[in-house]
């Protein structure tokens, strides 16, 4: 058993992070208990292309060796730590990078903290502050570095958050769906509609060919999305979470329990997808749906849970049951090749999480402003139990067979 310390939910936004040089040093404090093993150091930090400059790291004031760059995007550094390196009660974590100017390290950060456990340093180490943080000195924010003790346990997963049935936003959205998502019919018949609609409604859009991200806001999306012009007159980057959390709310609002899903092929991986869940009182189990390529898994004429298309793994590409608007979706070039190379091979899925809040258009401020655009860090990602022991133990929350599966507890709707 392990325990995961943390003082942020890694609300990560790529465009705004922490730049480091020799005079530029950030700091992160971190309570932890006494501890007589050895521990993980999860820093999330970005090298640049190129970079061939070591992130400085430093202990309780002790110097450690060197971190070499890996990744030239945002990546989980891990680095064992021995249990002397640490002590009860305040640990100071100091980074920076020998280089003079902004062009070698970052590390990510969570803005929005009144009285943040981080500072920055402009002078070396000498003084330090804990707000005009970022490279841009405009936030008080938190920097993303966690810490795994053997010693205790992780807590068990919360229970998925629901849309609150009572709000006008839901009406709203309604009126705005298909008139075959809205008859009476099968869950199946009408998530496809939901699908295929939110499949065809605009190009996908991802972080290589926008900036600014698009908010997990159903009706927003279908604003922004289409015309390609969102805030700041920007083409959003409106992606495959975009697509699945359009869909999460959609069929909330007509009774259908729906969860967003996030799977990826490995820790730090960049074939992830953003598809979502969906529960059939009939069948009595979740079942996937991919309303980015307008996609549903189907084997011997049943809808396919989660746990069935990891099984399937590379043949999973046989059992997909592509919509009306997979045509739409396959005139993009960069969709094709995501289908063909890792969607019908099943790489994307070796991984399963839960993102534990489906309340996303009645509280909007706890959806992640930047998921997707870089490597997965958000807290409320429940996976699934063994994977904290493959590679995912800079998150804290991880569920069981029994959790994943379970019927949508406490759903209000229908």
């Amino acid at each position: 058993m392990s325990r995961l310390y943390y003082s942020e939910e890694g609300r990560v936004t790529p465009a705004l992070c922490e730049e480091l040089t020799r005079f530029r040093r950030v700091r992160k404090h971190l309570e932890l208990p006494e501890t007589g093993q050895a521990a993980q150091l999860f820093i999330l930090a970005r090298a640049y292309p190129d970079c061939d400059t070591p992130l400085k790291l430093a202990i309780n004031g002790v110097d450690l060796a060197g971190i070499m760059p890996l990744h030239s995007g945002f990546y989980w550094y891990c680095v064992d730590i021995d249990a002397d390196c640490l002590r009860v009660g305040d640990n100071i974590f100091d980074l920076w990078s020998d280089s003079s100017a902004m062009d070698s390290w970052s590390v990510a950060l969570e803005a929005g903290h009144e009285r943040p456990c981080s500072e920055v340093s402009d002078d070396g180490g000498i003084s330090w502050r804990s707000e005009s943080m970022g490279y841009l000195n405009c936030v008080r924010a938190e920097y993303v570095l966690r810490v795994r003790l053997a010693e205790g346990s992780d807590p068990p997963p919360t229970a998925v958050v629901w849309e609150d049935p009572t709000s006008p936003r839901l009406d709203s959205l309604r009126a705005r769906l298909p008139e075959r998502a809205l008859a009476p019919g099968s869950v199946r018949e009408r998530v496809r509609a939901l699908s295929s609609w939110l499949a065809g409604s605009w190009e996908h859009t991802g972080s290589g060919r926008a900036e600014q991200y698009a908010p997990w806001d159903a009706e927003t999306l279908l604003s922004w999305a289409p015309r390609q012009q969102g805030h700041n007159g920007k083409r959003p980057i409106a992606m495959c979470v975009h697509y699945a959390a359009a869909l999460v709310s959609a069929a909330q609002s007509i009774g259908i329990a729906a969860r967003c899903a996030v799977v990826t092929e490995a820790p730090n991986g960049t074939a992830g997808h953003f598809i979502a869940e969906i529960w059939d009182p009939e069948d009595e189990r979740w079942f996937v749906v991919d309303p980015n390529s307008d996609a549903l898994f189907v084997c011997d004429g049943a809808l396919m849970s989660m746990t069935q298309i990891q099984k399937a793994g590379a043949s999973i590409g046989a059992s997909i049951e592509w919509g009306p608007s997979t045509v739409f979706q396959r005139t993009f070039p960069h969709i094709v090749e995501f289908c063909e190379t890792n969607l019908t091979k099943g790489v994307c899925f070796r991984h399963r999480s839960v993102w534990y809040r489906a309340d996303l258009l009645t509280r909007p401020w706890l959806s992640p402003p930047g998921h997707g655009s870089l490597t997965y860090c958000e807290t409320g990602l429940i996976w699934e139990t063994r994977d904290l022991d493959r590679g995912f133990g800079m998150f804290p929350s991880f569920g069981d067979t029994n959790w994943f599966d379970h019927p949508p507890k406490d759903f209000p709707h229908g």
